[in-house]
């Protein structure tokens, strides 16, 4: 049975802690002439600098027996061969399918799912024409101007995250929205700025019976049939639905017709590369999509192939592992030095922390070493006026990664050039902190704080792609050396079902909530019920109607 720290690189690793606080980073640039050129990798269109972390070519060294000793090789290739590697639910994991370029078979207990996938891609290319194209018209007889996905978790924030990075490839007559929280607030916004007549909405939910997304989308259809038509043909033309369960989205009212599915094989937050990623290819296109999905390609090919001093995933992987395990570092900060990539901190949140927060291993044995970090980030220049202080002079110890496209969208090359000066500088101050001859103890920052610099040549989809699929296996990396399970989330399953519990208000079942819990309850439904001038989801209906 493979336990991380019973390994001989493990209890190396231990002993190089012990003073690899005492090390400086800048020191080391100094002790290994080649530093530069021994820790940057260029792969799959990303350049990674990981030249300044607090790691000496001998830690180094130790980390990569460390993945030697794990399984990780045998893991990987049962992954990529459709192996049921998720043990608690039985399942495989093939998000790398979805995206498979390469025209080999993938097979799932003998039978090839390429053909699916391909069935798939196909029908979401001819949807996503016909909606860009204009071919396909409301019950008006008019285009489709907004386009609005109904999900949560993986179903919302992957496509989010990459409609808004790739806001310079959209189609300029299409607007996309995201409605996720049951909070009403959300969808109502929403709504009340759309016309019924010109928007299309995407329920999207892998078993189509998520609680939020399945009440946001009866408040959606309510609009729809208050302020448009009630027509079953018009609702045909208006409710597409994205799911694993298409027996449950037409029983909720979605045509056959317009339902793109997905498998149970498929997990959410891997889920963009699946239709899932329908607002992506509405969008960006059916070429813009298929791009985003080789350079995802592209970085699994280098994840499989590169060795492994030279693999992007391992590496960040094994950093994860130095500064988590040996060095103490409880967070991981994530700073991505381009607006458009705003809301990659959120879905990299999710990736990791609902993967790889677990405290028991595949085996069913609580595990004695730390996991997953917490993940956290915000777009600079932004964060260099908030949190950064922190950063530079608290007491708290956090690797950061930071991300930029090299080129410029055109017209706005000052703009880019401060940009990444900053980004440049700040990544610089970080490993040396305040000039030496700086003799004010209130200014001093003592440096040696240890960074990632990630470049892509430019934010394109095929780059986006591979950036993507370079933190999925980073986070497949460590998930293996720390043995656990990074593809089920029981926690997330617990909450839901106290949730429907104390909604349902079923007083056999709400008697065994704690006093607290109870007293929240009834304090709750004893609140006076309040409106305001101009809630609610109703609209006035617009001429163009």
């Amino acid at each position: 049975m493979y336990r991380p720290t019973l390994t001989r690189a493990w209890q190396i690793l231990d002993k190089h802690a012990e003073d690899a606080h005492e090390h400086r980073i800048a020191d080391l640039f100094a002790d290994e002439p080649q530093r530069l050129e021994a820790m940057s990798i260029r792969g799959a269109g990303v350049y990674l600098d990981f030249s300044k972390n607090l790691l000496s070519r001998e830690n180094f060294e130790a980390l990569l027996h460390l993945a030697e000793e794990s399984p990780l090789a045998e893991r990987r290739k049962a992954m990529f061969a459709g192996e049921r590697i998720n043990k608690s639910e039985s399942r495989p994991v093939l998000h790398t399918a979805l995206r498979n370029r390469s025209g080999s078979p993938v097979l799932v207990d003998g039978n090839d799912v390429m053909p699916d996938i391909g069935a798939v891609l196909d029908q979401m290319a001819a949807f996503s024409r016909a909606v860009r194209t204009g071919k396909w018209l409301g019950f008006g007889g008019k285009r489709m101007e907004a386009v609005v996905n109904i999900g949560i978790g993986g179903s919302d924030l992957g496509p989010k995250m990459v409609c808004r990075a790739l806001e310079a490839f959209r189609a300029p007559a299409l607007r996309c929205h995201f409605v996720s929280n049951v909070d009403g607030a959300d969808i109502g916004d929403t709504l009340k700025e759309l016309n019924p007549a010109t928007t299309l909405f995407i329920v999207s939910s892998k078993t189509f019976t998520t609680q939020e997304t399945l009440m946001n989308a009866r408040t959606a259809l309510s609009w729809f049939r208050a302020n448009g038509t009630d027509s079953p043909d018009a609702l045909k033309k208006h409710f597409v639905g994205v799911t694993a369960n298409p027996a449950a989205a037409m029983e909720f009212g979605i045509d056959a017709g317009n339902i793109f599915r997905f498998w149970d094989w498929v997990g959410g937050r891997y889920s963009l590369w699946s239709s899932i990623g329908l607002p992506i290819a509405l969008a960006v296109g059916d070429d813009g999509f298929r791009e985003l999905l080789g350079g995802a390609h592209d970085m699994d090919r280098h994840f499989l192939e590169a060795p492994l001093d030279k693999n992007m995933p391992v590496v960040l992987g094994l950093l994860g592992i130095w500064y988590i395990n040996f060095l103490g570092a409880q967070t991981h900060a994530v700073i991505p030095y381009s607006q458009r990539m705003e809301y990659l901190p959120a879905f990299l949140q999710q990736l990791d922390m609902e993967s790889n927060g677990k405290s028991v291993d595949i085996e069913g044995n609580e595990v004695e070493w730390a996991t997953g970090p917490i993940l956290w980030g915000e777009p600079g220049t932004n964060g260099q006026h908030a949190f950064f202080q922190l950063l530079h002079q608290g007491t708290r110890f956090v690797p950061i990664d930071f991300i930029a496209a090299i080129a410029a969208d055109p017209g706005t090359e000052d703009h880019h050039a401060a940009l990444l000066s900053n980004m440049l500088a700040q990544a610089n101050a970080f490993m040396d902190g305040s000039p030496p001859d700086d003799k004010r103890l209130f200014a001093r920052c003592p440096g040696n704080r240890p960074s990632n610099v990630i470049l892509l040549d430019e934010l394109t989809p095929r780059s986006l792609g591979a950036l993507i699929a370079l933190y999925e296996h980073k986070v497949f990396v460590q998930g293996v050396i720390w043995n656990i399970n990074s593809f089920d989330q029981w926690g997330v399953e617990l909450g839901k079902r106290l949730a429907k519990a104390i909604a349902a208000d079923d007083p056999e079942r709400t008697a065994r909530f704690d006093a607290s819990t109870r007293h929240l309850m009834e304090m709750i439904k004893a609140a006076p019920r309040r409106s305001r001038p101009g809630a609610g989801n109703t609209v006035e209906r617009r001429d163009d109607a």
